[in-house]
This record gives structure tokens, C-alpha cells and sequence, in this order.
């Protein structure tokens, strides 16, 4: 009779406490199985920066809470969270509404990370630090940004783009260092290219046991105004060169970036299941590294 009883209520994920009544099993949030294919339904091809999209956890205590076209990454933990980019300002909004719709509480992110220094991505970073209350962790030169709002002369983008609502930088963080909250550690990687503060994530995110390495990128692609040339800056172009490297080599199951479409992240999601490719991050690199050659090249036939 017991044996019977225990049998359907594992079926229905339901635990018999001895002497007492049965207890619904937590169920982690949005998870990819369902979440996936309606991220992927709601967007349907859209590279849109603030159309919105529902949110899709990853991995673990790894969510997806951005837009169609800008990723935004909830790392959760039994101390807080750690939110990684904002989104547009207008897009900010609806990072808010997916950590809320989660289940989570504003309140309950203590840091806000950033990718690079652009206002598709930190456009909401200031928004984002009012509803939560949360410190700001930034490299050098992305805190110098976050502090006057433009981008600084050595951006390849520089005067391409409006400017940025003023955010307080509670911490600078360098190459290698790392961000701890309770169980959460996730470690900073210079990868300046794109911008001179980008900055790329890696960090171990577990799900009962099976544990996976997940790594966001900054997108690391040579995009600049019509007068400027990356082979006339041969320091910042062997940063650049570096960080890529730094990417290819970490170690990396789930590879997630800035941009959704960037890592292929729209066909996996409408996929509806889980992904692992510990050869993510090298193939990745070896796609920047040869857009990098091309750019290049065609600086050098001008």
C-alpha cells in the first residue's frame, strides 16, 4: 500500500514526509524545455533590442532575462543575485518584468556586471541600479564611461553613439579577479575590442549535480566609425587579439553572448532542451579571430 502510494507521488513530484502531509517539490522557473520555444516563438527571427521576450533559464541558477536582440543574465544564489548587463533603457523595463516574473525579487540582486560599455547593453544599467539598489562592478575604463556617460576617445565607437544615464561604480574589477556572493563566484576576463572596457564572465552554474561551465562573451567583433583603423592601433589590436585568446582557451560548456544571434542562442532556445559543446568557446574564437583577419584586410587594401 505504502510502496503504491510512494510510486504515485514521485510520479507527481510530490514528497511523503514520515508523519506528515505531502509536500509539493520545488520546481526551478522557466525551464528551457517550455521556456525555450516560447522565447523563441515570442521573438520569431527578431534581432529587435527591445522587443521583449520571456525569460528562459539556461542552466542551473542561469537565466536569460533580456530582450529579443540583447542578452541580459541572472545568476541566482542563496545570498542574492548577480545580474550581467541592463539592456537599452527602454529595455531595462523589461529585464525588471523577467526578474519579477521569475519569481525574484529587485531587491535580491546585489551586482550588476557588464559586458562592454555601449548603450544597448548599460543603456538601463542606471534604471536597473534604482529598482534594486544594487553596487556596480566595472572595469577601469567602463567605470570611467559610467561616470560621464559617453564613450571615451580610444573607443573605436566613439561619437557613434547617445549617451549614457550616469551609474555609480561601487567597485573596479581587473583582469582575473573575481566576484563573490555567497555561493556564487563568477570571474572577470578583460577582453577590450569591441570597446577598451569589455569585460567576459565565466562561472560554474550547477543543476542538482550535474554541474556546467558557462562563459559570456562579449561580442569581441571589429565594428567602429568609417575613420578609424584598427591596424593603426597595434596595442589595443594585440589586447584585442589576446582577449579573444582568453576566450577560446576558458573553460566552457554554455556559451552565451551580448547578442543572442551571436552564439546561435535563438535555434538552441527553439530547440527546447538543454545544450553542452565543450568546444563552444574555441570555435567561437576561431570565428572572431578570422573576422578580425578580414577587417583587417580590408583596412590594408584602402
Amino acid at each position: 500500500m505504502f510502496a503504491s502510494a510512494l510510486v504515485a507521488a514521485l510520479a507527481q513530484q510530490i514528497v511523503l514526509p514520515l508523519g506528515g502531509a505531502p509536500q509539493q517539490v520545488e520546481r526551478l522557473p522557466a525551464p528551457i524545455e517550455q521556456a525555450g520555444p516560447r522565447w523563441a516563438a515570442a521573438c520569431a527571427g527578431s534581432d529587435d533590442w527591445e522587443k521583449p521576450a520571456p525569460p528562459v533559464r539556461i542552466h542551473g541558477n542561469t537565466y536569460l532575462v533580456g530582450t529579443c536582440g540583447i542578452a541580459a543574465i541572472l545568476v541566482t544564489g542563496t545570498n542574492g543575485h548577480i545580474l550581467i548587463d541592463a539592456g537599452t533603457e527602454p529595455g531595462a523595463d523589461q529585464v525588471a518584468a523577467n526578474i519579477k516574473a521569475l519569481g525574484f525579487k529587485l531587491a535580491d540582486v546585489k551586482y550588476l556586471l557588464h559586458s562592454h560599455e555601449h548603450f544597448d547593453h548599460v543603456g538601463g544599467t542606471a534604471l536597473l541600479q534604482k529598482l534594486t539598489g544594487a553596487t556596480l562592478i566595472a572595469s577601469a575604463p567602463a567605470a570611467r564611461v559610467f561616470a560621464s556617460g559617453t564613450a571615451t576617445p580610444d573607443d573605436p565607437q566613439a561619437g557613434m553613439h547617445p549617451p549614457l544615464r550616469i551609474a555609480n561604480v561601487g567597485r573596479v574589477i581587473a583582469d582575473g579577479e573575481t566576484v563573490r556572493l555567497g555561493n556564487l563566484l563568477l570571474t572577470a576576463m578583460a577582453t577590450p575590442g569591441h570597446t577598451p572596457g569589455a569585460l567576459s564572465w565565466s562561472w560554474e552554474s550547477c543543476d542538482g549535480g550535474v554541474c556546467r561551465s558557462i562563459v559570456f562573451a562579449d561580442s569581441l567583433s571589429a565594428v567602429s566609425r568609417d575613420n578609424y583603423r584598427f591596424s593603426a592601433h597595434p596595442q589595443y589590436l594585440a589586447a584585442f587579439r589576446a582577449g579573444i585568446a582568453k576566450v577560446g582557451s576558458s573553460r566552457c560548456e554554455i556559451l552565451l553572448t551580448p547578442h543572442p544571434s551571436a552564439s546561435g542562442l535563438p535555434a538552441k532556445l527553439a530547440a527546447g532542451k538543454p545544450w553542452v559543446d565543450p568546444a563552444a568557446c574555441r570555435s567561437h574564437a576561431a570565428t572572431l579571430n578570422a573576422k578580425l583577419d578580414e577587417r583587417l584586410a580590408k583596412e590594408t587594401a584602402k
